[in-house]
């Protein structure tokens, strides 16, 4: 039985050791390699397509200050009446 044991642990063993040798080829590396590479290529393609574009801090305010305060102010008071006309 000891045999037996002793054999099949030497064959795995033994099939670890080719694995880990044939995987040492590098083919993984060059993969990643490739995969790198074509990720730079869409960041710079989405760097070019994004330069067009206006950013947040240099955007303009869509609606002056006062303007808000306006509407802020005739919002609330639509509310005040629709209480008024509910109770």
């Amino acid at each position: 039985m000891r045999r037996y044991l002793g054999v099949a642990a030497g064959a795995f063993g033994v099939a670890a050791l080719l694995r880990r040798l044939r995987l040492g080829s590098g083919a993984p590396a060059d993969e990643l390699r490739a995969k790198l590479a074509e990720s730079r290529s869409i960041a710079e393609e989405r760097e070019t397509a994004e330069a067009g574009e206006t950013t947040v801090d240099a955007a303009p305010d869509p609606v002056p200050a006062s303007d808000v305060d306006a509407r802020r102010a005739e919002v609330h008071e639509r509310a005040r009446q629709s209480l008024d006309e509910l109770q």
